[in-house]
């Protein structure tokens, strides 16, 4: 038998490990807002609670991908299954979180980008939402394959504009983010700074069944542990840097109204320097458009699956559509809250749920089932020797 190229293989891993950079870019770090909101309030702890966070979400991602390719499982409602057997009926509350969490996630996307386009180019604000729901619908038509190449290419192009802007800022107020660092701690700020670590991992879980889908192009435990360290690396690069970045202009941004909603922005505006504000324009809108096709394709990929669908209709591509236009329907609705509110509640308590039905679980039970499976099955998703 032929061996894979290295090059394609190590293409294969920066693919994966991109789609998690786009799922978890736009809200993650490139708005700022996710950021403020759980790690900001922390202070200099705010950097090793994002660590932690990144390295408990991949680490659970990578559990999963495991579990799934090991067993040659084919589908989320089954790799939920094997996780929680023999109590396989709890799959439900995954159920009921994934969907609601995809439902938000949209919404925010679909919501930002076209609040982006209604202030950078002048448009009304529903030929905008109605833009961003055509090209995402578009993205997601065409299967696991564009996602991870279209996640490659723009995860490249999100990570050098937005480190560009997180360091001009950074340099423009390393006096600010000194003081900041070397502030002192008050009392419960730490055991506050672990849990918002575990809440952030527990709300961004919700990629696990786009990951999955897109990880199948993985050959063996290795790599899926190579992808899933990369995009550790990727994803704590860009979030530090943003938090850092916020530290500095924090009294900026919450000193104007509405500045908080997307920090970063009202960051750029405040630099006065235009090419930065248009460049952050273009990052926000590919984040956006990132983060919302790796939602929307997650969510689609298990709703062309419904034998009730397929029974109606026989194209995939065509159940693929049906599935992200009800998606997108959805998140329009659940868009009008505004991205505060959702960041702050809707991602806020399903954190919690996460954390219960997939980050302890996958790390302890899932974990050891992988281990014990591997033992019984050397050969099962395995590098060759």
């Amino acid at each position: 038998m032929r061996e894979a190229h290295p090059d394609s293989r190590r293409f294969a891993i920066f693919s994966v490990a991109s789609v998690l950079f786009g799922w978890h870019a736009g809200g993650g770090f490139a708005t700022g807002n996710q950021a403020n909101q759980y790690y900001i309030s922390s202070g200099w702890l705010g950097v090793p609670s994002a660590l932690l966070a990144l390295l408990l979400l991949t680490l659970t991602i990578r559990q999963a991908i495991v579990m799934y390719e090991q067993r040659g499982l084919g589908s989320c409602k089954e790799l939920i299954e094997t996780l929680y057997h023999p109590l396989d009926k709890l799959e439900i509350l995954f159920e009921i979180y994934y969907y609601l969490m995809v439902l938000m996630s949209v919404g925010t996307c679909i919501a930002g980008a076209g609040t982006l386009l209604v202030d950078a180019l002048g448009l009304p604000y529903l030929l905008s939402v109605v833009l961003i729901g055509l090209i995402l619908l578009v993205l997601t038509m065409f299967g696991a394959d564009v996602v991870r190449r279209v996640s490659s290419v723009l995860s490249t192009l999100i990570l050098v504009c937005a480190v560009t802007i997180f360091i001009v800022g950074i340099c423009r107020r390393t006096g600010a983010i000194g003081q900041a660092l070397t502030a002192g701690v008050s009392g419960g700020t730490v055991g506050r700074a672990v849990l918002k670590s575990f809440q952030y991992a527990g709300f961004q879980c919700a990629s696990i069944p786009t990951m999955i889908a897109c990880a199948s192009v993985l050959k063996s435990r290795q790599e899926a542990a190579k992808a899933m360290w990369l995009a550790f690396a990727t994803n704590a690069a860009a979030l530090c840097l943003s938090i850092f970045m916020l530290l500095g202009w924090q009294d900026v941004y919450t000193g104007v109204e509405g500045g908080a909603t997307i920090p970063t922005l009202t960051v750029c505006k405040a630099m006065g320097v235009a090419p930065l504000v248009w460049a952050y324009y273009i990052c926000l809108f590919l984040c956006f458009i990132s983060s919302g096709t790796m939602a929307v394709f997650g969510v689609t990929t298990r709703f062309e699956a419904l034998p009730a669908l397929r029974r109606r209709v026989s194209q995939e591509r065509h159940r693929r559509m049906t599935g992200a236009a009800l998606v997108m329907t959805a998140a329009v609705g659940i868009s009008l809250a505004g991205l505060t509110n959702i960041i702050r509640f809707g991602y806020g308590y399903c954190g919690y749920v996460g954390i219960a039905i997939l980050v302890v679980p996958f790390l302890t039970v899932g974990a050891y089932k992988n281990r014990r499976y591997a033992l019984a099955h050397p050969e099962a998703f395995a590098d060759p020797r």
